[in-house]
């Protein structure tokens, strides 16, 4: 039965709906604790060194469930995983937010991210099969907008609720968006059956990882990914201390300095069609890497000023954030576009490992920025992130960069 381009466009955009609606709960759940570190950090009497790797405790286990649950989604269904995903992502956040102790707090975060790792790589992974590689970049920008959303309210909203609702509550309120979520996945998976469950094989997965990781381009993009997850987000768990060691602010100002780098996703969304039209990719990842180093580097400056007796106030870290978060929603989302094409008889398990890299990076990049940060201080770290942001768009727009086949149909 032949498709009509109308019918395809309606198709497209019910699926950005859905599950863009699902990776900005999950991502709002995720984000909301940043801005409020500092106050997790007094309540259970521990530096912001310890709080802060409160972030890691999502990450990691996000990215070392990567390998189990790419091929059970092959498997038995991505749709049906996702769903089975958000329902235990929204009790381990409410367990989080009942916290009675430390130790107790990084053990149910580090449950939620395990549970989240079934959500967003499957995402991709099922638009990798669903959608066509024309439309897909597009479509795929368009979640990650989604999920940029979700981190705007998580940082803004965290920041403006902060002091009239306890940290708690806004662990809370993110887990009660992810619950609804999973309410809404539930009865479409009703609606509309997923396939029948096949049987998982555990040797025939490692031999597809292994047959996946031979190539040259997942290899590639594995590494590419893991770079661009400890540049991009280290800097994101001390931003509210760095501010307000700067004089600039607290959990309200750097909730909007993260809010715009969510912003910056979803402005990218907008211009993703015209710059890949006119651009090409090669191109655009360049800009890409140096709005990134730009944008580190009027932080880095904001910094360097404030402690030297200037007062730049909080605009160029909101304007940095938006040139870092534009820069690399620009790269990322063409580094996703082309995992989706490594191995497409084997999507969940090609994205799983994606994941994995791209969340190893993401948790390192706490402790990585903080080992920096107490060796150099805050500006040169920051350059040091810049820098490397800018080689790796450099890089990739030599070894990703193509003729013409990277621009997308009208």
């Amino acid at each position: 039965m032949t498709v009509t381009p109308d019918a395809e466009a309606l198709r497209i955009r019910r699926l950005v709906a859905l599950y863009g609606l699902t990776v900005f709960a999950t991502n709002l759940a995720a984000r909301s604790l940043d801005p409020i570190l500092p106050e997790i950090a007094r309540d259970f009497a521990v530096g912001m060194d310890t709080a802060a790797l409160l972030a890691s405790a999502f990450a990691l286990p996000y990215a070392l469930i990567q390998p189990f649950l790419g091929p059970v989604g092959d498997a038995l269904g991505k749709r049906r995983v996702i769903t089975v995903a958000a329902a235990l992502t929204g009790t381990a956040l409410l367990a989080c937010a009942l916290a009675p102790a430390l130790g107790f707090l990084f053990l149910a975060r580090a449950l939620a991210g395990a549970a989240a790792g079934g959500i967003y790589p499957l995402v991709i992974a099922t638009f990798g099969d669903r959608v066509s590689l024309a439309h897909r970049q597009v479509a795929l920008s368009r979640i990650s907008a989604f999920g940029m959303g979700g981190q705007i309210a998580g940082g803004i909203l965290s920041g403006l609720v902060h002091g009239v609702v306890d940290w708690r509550g806004i662990i809370a309120g993110g887990a009660t968006m992810v619950l609804a979520v999973w309410v809404v996945l539930w009865l479409d998976l009703r609606r509309e059956p997923d396939q029948p469950p096949g049987r998982l094989d555990g040797a025939a997965a490692l031999r597809r990882y292994r047959d996946i990781i031979r190539l040259p381009a997942a290899r590639l993009l594995y590494i590419s990914v893991a770079v661009e997850g400890v540049l991009a987000f280290g800097l994101f768990p001390y931003l509210a201390t760095l501010l307000a060691v700067w004089g600039i602010g607290g959990p309200v100002q750097a909730g909007l300095a993260l809010g715009a780098f969510g912003a910056a996703g979803v402005a990218y969304t907008f211009i993703a069609r015209p710059l890949l039209t006119r651009l090409g990719l090669a191109m655009m990842l360049r800009l890409a890497g140096v709005l990134t180093g730009l944008g580190f580097s009027a932080i880095a400056v904001t910094g360097w000023s404030a402690t030297h007796g200037g007062t730049p106030g909080l605009w160029p870290v909101v304007v940095g954030m938006f040139a870092i978060g534009l820069g690399y929603f620009g790269m990322h989302n063409s580094i996703q576009n082309g995992v989706t094409e490594v191995a497409p008889k084997a999507r969940g398990s090609t994205v799983a490992l994606h994941a994995f890299s791209f969340f190893i990076g993401q948790s390192l990049g706490p402790v990585l920025f903080g080992t920096a940060l107490a060796a150099l201080g805050a500006p040169p770290a920051l350059i040091a992130c810049g820098i490397g942001m800018l080689a790796l768009g450099l890089v990739l727009s030599r070894k990703l960069g193509g003729g013409g086949a990277d621009r997308p149909k009208a």
